[in-house]
């Protein structure tokens, strides 16, 4: 039975080098978080982690310090220490299958090719946690999908990535508050 109790858990790349990268719109979702629940976030075992609350829900920001292939431990450590069920877990991550900006939001369900969520699912033993995927294009030569997720955005692209960040951020928020389903409802493009 899920929890009244959130956790949030972007994923990325630790250290400057990844900081403006495609691969990071996970943890600059879980920033905006930050900002807008005036939370500041330490570094706690192998994550970046802050607690609060939003309209009087209990919600945790996680970004794993371990690098985006190996965030299931981070997870599966979160998860335990704070007794949660995946229900409880939202996990925002980037995706190349999705047009630059678009939003996807799934209750559950397989990795679709991305190894942060596969390595999340392999520590949790479950895919019964809901994910949001941020949309970063597919503009890249066959062979060529690390340079790619680890580039910048071009800047034609800044714009709708911005966007995409601050609608992640709320229905994030809608998630704190309402649920699953009314976020798929309310932001699901």
């Amino acid at each position: 039975m899920a929890s009244s109790k959130r956790l949030i858990v972007g994923l990325g790349n630790p250290g400057e080098a990844y900081f403006d990268t495609r691969h990071n719109v996970g943890f600059r979702v879980i920033d905006e978080l930050a900002e807008r629940l005036k939370l500041t976030l330490k570094t706690k075992g192998s994550s970046i982690l802050g607690w609060g609350k939003w309209k009087g829900h209990p919600v945790g920001l996680a970004k794993p310090t371990t690098y985006m292939n190996s965030s299931g431990t981070a997870v599966e450590d979160l998860m335990r220490k704070n007794r949660l069920e995946p229900e409880d877990l939202l996990v925002v991550v980037d995706d190349i299958n999705l047009p630059v900006g678009t939003i996807r939001i799934r209750e559950r369900g397989g990795p679709g090719g991305h190894n942060g969520l596969e390595d999340i699912i392999d520590w949790l033993d479950s895919d019964r946690f809901p994910r949001l995927r941020i949309g970063i294009g597919s503009r890249f030569r066959e062979g060529r999908q690390v340079d790619f997720v680890l580039s910048n955005f071009e800047d034609e692209e800044k714009e709708l990535i911005d966007q995409a960040i601050v609608k992640a951020r709320d229905a994030t928020l809608t998630f704190v508050l309402d649920g699953i389903v009314t976020m798929m409802n309310r932001f699901s493009t």
